[in-house]
């Protein structure tokens, strides 16, 4: 663990006006969840400034319990079958031109959401025809038939996380398994044409070889899209930081990754999976 204090360049402030009051009102009007809210995301003040949320469909709570994550791991409620209906309408007062839909993990439901993320980007289609979706979905226990559902409602980015490198799994994310995640991204490149995407955080605790190792597990199932950020503890009952990386770290990363034939590494300090995904999405 370490003692260093939140260098300055992963400080943000808050950012009040009135376009991230209309953004707030707006999903409170069709009383909708934000991945921003739910997990603290350092930049949610600069999203909703620019009329940019992701939604968190399926509730607000988790089947599994990653020791990174600020979304409580309880019970879920039913699913809301107007949710996707009101995304959509949500997506079209906040004029996006592009989405990004993710979920808690619904390992209660039998296709553990599927079907619902699949509803939801049909309904976002049947309103809003020009905007582009993102999916950011849990692995549905690599349940093919799962997969086919998303797959088959055509978003234009379809993006799981890594999350950490293999050594980590036990301790960052017990329910999860690292091989099960890369297949879930190879099954979707290899059965569709959609762009894949995947991120992991920095700073768990993970060596550089480790993670030349995933990039190179990345580039064999050629994953599209890489997003690398630092790990901020969301509270003293999480896993704690263990390094701190600095911003030259960062660009040693980013020579590393694309030697080994990363095409698209996005690292910085307060990358996320959905941070800035339109300008991604359109250098591709």
């Amino acid at each position: 663990m370490t003692n260093e204090r939140l260098p300055d360049f992963l400080k943000r402030g808050i950012i009040d006006t009135v376009k991230t009051h209309e953004v707030r009102q707006i999903l409170k009007k069709f009383c909708l969840n934000t991945v921003c809210e739910a997990a603290r995301c350092p930049n949610k003040s600069e999203c909703y400034s620019k009329n940019i949320a992701t939604f968190l469909i399926m509730g607000s709570f988790c089947t599994r319990n990653c020791r990174f994550c600020n979304i409580s791991s309880q019970i879920p409620e039913p699913i809301n079958n107007e949710e996707p209906h009101k995304v959509a309408l949500a997506i079209k007062s906040l004029n996006l031109n592009y989405a990004v839909i993710t979920s808690v993990t619904r390992d209660d439901l039998y296709d553990g959401g599927a079907f619902h993320f699949a509803k939801t980007v049909n309904e976002i289609k049947k309103i809003n025809p020009d905007v582009k979706i993102e999916v950011l979905t849990p692995d549905f226990k690599g349940i093919k038939s799962s997969i086919d559902t998303v797959i088959k409602a055509k978003p234009d980015v379809f993006n799981h996380n890594i999350e950490t490198v293999p050594s980590l799994y036990k301790k960052a994310r017990p329910q999860a398994d690292y091989k099960r995640s890369l297949d879930v991204l190879k099954y979707v490149k290899n059965n569709s044409n959609i762009l894949t995407k995947t991120g992991l955080m920095i700073g768990l605790g993970e060596t550089i070889d480790e993670l030349i190792d995933v990039f190179k597990d990345l580039v064999d199932i050629n994953c599209d899209i890489v997003t690398i950020g630092q790990y901020i503890a969301p509270s003293k009952h999480h896993l704690p930081v263990e390094k701190y990386y600095q911003l030259n770290e960062y660009d040693e990363l980013i020579q590393i990754a694309e030697k080994i034939g990363i095409k698209h590494p996005i690292f910085s300090p307060l990358t996320r999976s959905s941070y800035k995904a339109y300008e991604i999405f359109s250098q591709n």
